[in-house]
């Protein structure tokens, strides 16, 4: 790399972070989102080309965030330990908002839980089903990963999570999964399998206070539409 080139990345890898020193994400566009995040994991390289050419690839900031591992990988300039980085974001932010749950004042409604649901739910490839444990002042007292199942298929077992709840000593809690194939529309399998755990958790004097699908950016309630 001749000097020119070197003084022209030095100077506009200063002048971004310079940028979100000042007036923060919310002054940037995706591709410079992530060209700032880039400059961490990739030295002594313009990554704003790499930045532009994720976002085209895979369509937007969060596709690009929520793309298979080797699928970024294709992408020229992207290595794995690059890859690796973009990986750790997007689990660090599930983990902070998880964090922030647990911290937070009681859940009075969806509202409490659903940024959370959405970090940790809405770029899975199959379906994941989560359940949030609370005590007997809705706080949270744990958020699991419960069942990992096929795409377009979600196993619920009554038994498996009303044992959780008792070992954590919930009173009551929260049912969550995704549907990866974008429709937030229960399936009757949701309705019934819904209706199990409730069964379950009733015979213990436990709660089903909501259970939650995630798609995208978007969410279904089944207490918010009558269905609990």
């Amino acid at each position: 790399m001749n000097a020119e080139n070197k003084l022209h990345y030095l100077g506009h890898r200063k002048r971004i972070k310079d940028k979100f020193e000042n007036f923060g994400l919310a002054a940037f566009e995706e591709y410079e989102v992530l060209e700032l995040a880039l400059t961490f994991a990739i030295a002594r390289k313009d990554v704003k080309p790499i930045a532009k050419e994720l976002i085209k690839k895979f369509g937007g900031l969060k596709r690009v965030v929520d793309a298979k591992k080797e699928d970024i990988e294709n992408v020229k300039g992207i290595s794995s330990h690059t890859s690796s980085f973009i990986l750790f974001l997007r689990q660090f932010v599930s983990v902070y908002l998880a964090l922030n749950v647990k911290n937070n004042k009681p859940i009075s409604g969806v509202s409490g839980i659903v940024d959370y649901l959405k970090s940790a739910l809405g770029g899975e490839k199959v379906e994941k089903l989560y359940a949030v444990f609370l005590d007997s002042g809705n706080k949270v007292i744990d958020l699991q990963e419960i069942e990992k199942g096929t795409v377009n298929k979600s196993v619920i077992i009554p038994r498996k999570i009303t044992e959780i709840a008792l070992k954590c000593g919930a009173s009551a809690l929260i049912l969550a999964h995704n549907h990866p194939g974008g429709t937030l529309k229960p399936s009757q399998q949701d309705i019934d399998s819904t209706k199990s755990v409730c069964n379950a958790l009733r015979t213990v004097d436990i709660s089903l206070l909501d259970h939650i699908i995630i798609s995208g950016n978007g969410y279904f309630s089944f207490k918010e539409y009558g269905l609990l």
